[in-house]
């Protein structure tokens, strides 16, 4: 870790890169307890400012990736959610019903974060998965059986039962505040996967997808689709044009200017705002609590913002894993289902 911390830490014309292994190997020392804490922050904080390559960040998730519990199961394709551990902050996430939805519609969806963690310490599908009475505990075997029954089809693991060494570090990423390549990297773990792998992740600036795309590959996992989101999260904006990019092995197949209104959407608002009496300060609870209440609302056929943004993002994930041909009918069968209220029997 010295060696890489005197190249990386040299300040802003001398600071050099290191390569896929040194990135590797310092990140399993880290992940391992094996360094000091003041030198796991400057190998955080001295990548950060240099600008991590995309080799470097390689490196970092295959390391994480050899420390976590990876578990195959039996279902054809799998989705796997890639929400922002650190959570929402000005918004109530639509993303965590989309798990048990996506279930009700033939594909069998894992979600997987935190309680909290910088920089934004907000609203995180932890927190909404427990005020749902989810037992946010479960090992990834028993996340893995759940998922695997046909009747549920879903579940949430959280980062400790997965990655233990790397949720140690969550007090030393709280202290140095800023975001690090932890952040980038933690989404594409994919702890439970099945003979095909879809991650779906959102995005906020222009050059991350390539580079998200290329961390998937390195995953092991069968493609990507990349879509601009509120928050960074996986649900576009309810009222603007947006845009979606599929990656299949790495590989860009499409990229898709998509607009709300173009599947019956029309909404004044992005998102959700938070209740104005409500902070992610002093109100996580009953945030939680209120995202479950539109959540429910939502798959029982409720219509408003939540429903149109369920629709809006089940229907990206079905024309990528291919299971319709085109959005229209994608939108078309996502309302079906939640007009149904069946999608709420697997709660």
């Amino acid at each position: 870790m010295k060696s890489v911390i005197q190249r990386i830490a040299t300040g802003p014309t001398l600071s050099k890169n290191i390569n896929f292994e040194e990135a590797k190997l310092a990140m399993s020392s880290v992940l391992k307890g094996e360094i000091d804490d003041v030198q796991v922050a400057v190998f955080l904080i001295a990548l950060r400012m240099k600008i991590e390559t995309q080799e470097e960040v390689d490196g970092v998730l295959s390391a994480i990736i050899e420390c976590s519990k990876v578990q195959k199961i039996a279902v054809d394709n799998l989705v796997d959610i890639g929400d922002p551990y650190s959570g929402y902050n000005r918004s109530i996430p639509i993303s965590s019903f989309l798990p048990p939805l996506l279930a009700q519609l033939g594909l069998p969806t894992v979600i997987h974060g935190l309680d909290s963690v910088s920089p934004k310490y907000g609203l995180t599908h932890r927190h909404i998965m427990q005020s749902l009475g989810y037992e946010i505990d479960l090992s990834v075997s028993e996340v893995a059986m759940r998922i695997e029954d046909e009747n549920i089809g879903w579940g949430y693991v959280d980062q400790k039962q997965y990655c233990q060494g790397l949720h140690n570090l969550v007090p030393i990423r709280n202290k140095i505040i800023k975001r690090t390549v932890i952040n980038t990297v933690e989404t594409l773990i994919a702890p439970i996967r099945g003979d095909k792998t879809h991650l779906v992740l959102g995005y906020v600036h222009k050059p991350y997808p390539p580079i998200y795309a290329q961390l998937a590959k390195v995953s092991g996992l069968d493609s990507s689709l990349l879509i601009r989101g509120v928050e960074g999260g996986v649900v576009p904006s309810l009222r603007q044009q947006g845009l979606m990019i599929s990656y299949y092995d790495g590989i860009e197949k499409n990229r898709v200017d998509i607009n709300p209104s173009s599947l019956g959407i029309k909404q004044d608002i992005r998102a959700i705002s938070f209740p104005k009496n409500l902070s992610i300060e002093n109100d996580i609870k009953s945030l939680a609590d209120e995202t479950v209440k539109l959540g429910k609302a939502a798959l029982s056929g409720e219509q408003g913002v939540y429903y149109d943004g369920l629709v809006y993002a089940a229907s990206l994930v079905l024309w990528h894993t291919k299971t319709v041909e085109s959005l229209d009918a994608a939108a078309d069968k996502v309302r079906e289902v939640l007009n149904s209220g069946k999608t709420l029997d697997r709660l």
